[in-house]
């Protein structure tokens, strides 16, 4: 061997050991980042139990409507490693626990272990009745996170000898975890934050003050300088006639003090208002009412600003909205349910990805929604429910491309989807059996009666995201079964339900006929489904949507999905100006935040009526907040085409507008726009994107090609890290 050769080889043995040296390093880096870890999904059912169970009516205590499952109490972790050199590792575990280490286990409850150089199995089994069993592990090298493996079943057997079975049944998955990130931040433990606002003004009698804080709230009432000897009632309002109606306010509270000396008191329960009415005995007096603002301290990363002050009012009233819906779960309203209802949650999703692009909040909602097997009713006890969330999960994978969360989930939605198809009647569709509640809207005299069209179409939609998750997890057979499902029940819909001479899908089928009735749902669903060629959406625009005689959608629900079919067919203009009307009409009632259902025709008292009682209706309800996705969506045009928004599309629509600005979050950074009727200006932080757009006189782009693809349109391509300006002529 020669001297050039031995230098060479030498040189390539340092860099190879350099080398070694910096992935050692980068994973000690990645190894101090250690998390409280449990079996997935658990953490969120045992946490959405605690928190759908806060719910009041005026004191009494009113758990949900459907079953709630529960936690493993018994889990068992384990993670098999190597180490470079010894090390002394930390261990917090929530429950009773052993320790193994190479299958010995460890006297007590240690909670530190040594840990020799070389490859190893440490493995950690956890009971725990009252929460999540939980485990967090610490040390140079070795680190609690989802890599680890974790069972409910450990299916190991031994022989007469003693001998552990080589080869186990046992099912294992990768563990779940959050953001608690030291010992002592206890998953059981969690609360959101609060911070301490005062109220707006304050009217005080010698009984009561009646408080206003400006704006709809939630959070504890505290009392400053309370004192005396007798009872307290607090009557909360989202309206100022609500909380003076001692008889008919949804929330009502009462206390009893004994209390000799001046001191500050804080109600244990959280309440939706935005007046307090505090009513006191002849006895108890107190200073002054504040209280403790609860919220989820999530990062607002969207934005939106434009020509019209009216629009910029409703988006920030909706990201307002939403914020205060936005708790340790997606929740359907603040003052009354406080539950996770699924319907609610999609359209949050939705919003979530345009205004927070917050996925853990989530994924915890899909965990939680979806509970444990077996199933043995549609989540929330309502069809269409279910497959809400299956779409919510198809719509998660389009925007975060996360494929960790489809492999953990898929099983659940394998026997959640089992579910369903036994379901089906000797047709091969769904129909309402006892115990299934269709909803689809609150709206008069809506027919739930036979095979409604409506459930057929988010059935196929949901069978469509079960062959998308199974080509994702390799499974050829699923895929090619429930593709194969959608497309026959897809032909089915077009040729049971379509109504040639009605330019429409009809409601139902009654007795195998179908019916009169020609609705809004599955019509618009349609839409933006992209199940109908144009022909057929011209059809449905003009004899359906655009038609004063189908009746009218008066929810803000099924007016999110109305308003988006026609933002899908280019009515920017028209939903403006539907935007203005409906959410503009409740900002005229003062509305500080989106509500419930709004019927213009109500007057008075009369509009804060629902469900039978004078102030039923929540005036903070999540879907009220849906300007936030259509803005972003479909006016700053904003979209991924591919998992992740690994390609995207930008396809700005001012609609009216002279001109409009704002960011769109995504899992890698936001995408910004800018557009007037003479400049769009893009940058990006991910992806590749495509930026299509009209104009009446040809384009100018300094920083990239332009390309002509006939009719006055358009298209650029944007890469990330590069800003765009583009000179054109907007169409009038």
């Amino acid at each position: 061997m020669n001297k050039i050769t031995t230098h060479i080889r030498f040189n390539k043995a340092r860099v190879f050991i350099a080398l070694l040296s910096f992935m050692f390093c980068a994973d000690m880096a990645k190894a101090q980042q250690a998390t409280w870890i449990w079996y997935p999904g658990d953490y969120e059912v045992w946490l959405s139990n605690r928190m759908q169970n806060r719910r009041t009516e005026r004191g009494a205590f009113f758990p949900p409507f459907w079953k709630l499952d529960s936690h493993y109490v018994l889990v068992d972790f384990h993670k098999d490693f190597t180490l470079a050199n010894s090390e002394t590792v930390e261990l917090a575990v929530e429950g009773q626990y052993n320790v193994k280490l190479d299958g010995k286990a460890l006297a007590g409850y240690p909670k530190n272990i040594h840990v020799p150089a070389g490859r190893h199995r440490l493995s950690l089994k956890v009971y725990n009745q009252a929460a999540a069993p939980a485990i967090f592990v610490k040390g140079q090298q070795l680190v609690s996170d989802t890599s680890w493996l974790v069972t409910y079943e450990d299916k190991e057997w031994i022989d007469e000898s003693g001998k552990t079975s080589d080869v186990s049944a046992t099912k294992y998955v990768n563990a779940g975890n959050w953001n608690f990130d030291s010992a002592d931040k206890l998953p059981s433990a969690f609360r959101l934050p609060t911070e301490e606002h005062k109220p707006a003004k304050a009217e005080r009698k010698e009984h009561s003050i009646l408080v206003d804080f400006g704006k709809e709230t939630f959070g504890y009432a505290k009392l400053i300088g309370l004192k005396g000897k007798g009872n307290i009632k607090f009557c909360y309002g989202e309206s100022k006639e609500e909380a003076l109606s001692l008889t008919n306010c949804e929330l009502l509270d009462s206390v009893y003090i004994d209390q000799l000396q001046k001191a500050d008191y804080t109600m244990d329960g959280s309440r939706a208002f935005r007046y307090i009415n505090v009513l006191f005995d002849d006895h108890v007096s107190a200073d002054d009412v504040s209280m403790l603002y609860e919220y989820s301290p999530v990062e607002q990363r969207g934005s939106f600003k434009c020509s019209d002050e009216l629009i910029n009012k409703i988006w920030d009233v909706s990201a307002y909205t939403l914020h205060l819906n936005t708790r340790e779960f997606f929740i359907d309203g603040i003052k009354r349910d406080r539950w996770i209802w699924s319907g609610d949650a999609y359209q949050s999703y939705l919003m979530n990805y345009y205004l927070y692009f917050d996925s853990p909040t989530v994924t915890r909602t899909l965990y939680a929604l979806r509970g444990k097997d077996p199933v043995t009713s549609h989540i929330n006890t309502i069809m269409d429910y279910t497959f809400y969330w299956f779409m919510g999960i198809y719509d998660y994978y389009q925007y975060t491309g996360d494929k960790s969360f489809i492999k953990q989930m898929y099983p659940r939605m394998q026997s959640l989807m089992s579910y369903c198809l036994q379901r089906r009647d000797k047709n091969g569709l769904m129909e309402g059996l006892p115990g299934d509640w269709v909803f689809i809207d609150w709206a008069d005299k809506l027919s739930k009666k036979g095979e409604v069209s409506f459930e057929q179409l988010l059935l196929c939609r949901s069978l469509e995201t079960m062959a998308l998750c199974a080509n994702i997890m390799d499974d050829k057979k699923g895929n090619d079964q429930y593709q194969k499902l959608s497309a026959d029940l897809k032909s089915k819909i077009f040729s049971l339900y379509w109504n040639s001479d009605k330019h429409a899908f009809v409601h139902s089928l009654v007795d195998g006929k179908q019916s009169d009735n020609v609705t809004r749902y599955t019509n618009m669903f349609s839409i933006f489904f992209n199940y109908l060629n144009p022909g057929q959406q011209q059809e449905i625009k003009k004899y359906v949507l655009l038609n004063d005689n189908i009746q009218k959608i008066t929810t803000p629900y099924m007016r999110f999905y109305e308003l988006e079919a026609l933002c899908a067919m280019g009515e920017q203009s028209y939903v403006l100006k539907e935007m203005k009307d409906y959410w503009g009409g409740m900002l005229n009632l003062g509305a500080t935040s989106f509500w419930e259902e709004y019927n213009p025709a109500k007057t008075g008292t009369d509009r804060y009526a629902m469900y039978g009682r004078p102030f039923g209706k929540s005036l903070c309800h999540a879907w009220g907040a849906s300007p936030i996705y259509l803005l972003g969506k479909y006016y700053l045009g904003v979209k991924p085409t591919a998992p992740g928004y690994q390609q995207y599309v930008i396809e700005p629509k001012l609609g009216g507008l002279q001109w409009m600005e704002g960011s769109v979050p995504t899992v890698d950074g936001d995408i910004k726009v800018s557009c007037s009727t003479k400049q769009i200006k893009v940058s990006s932080n991910t992806g590749t994107g495509l930026l299509r757009f009209t104009s009446t006189s040809k384009p100018v782009c300094k920083e990239g090609e332009i390309t002509a693809k006939g009719n006055g349109t358009y298209e650029l391509t944007i890469q990330k890290q590069k800003q765009y300006t583009i000179n054109y002529s907007a169409k009038k």
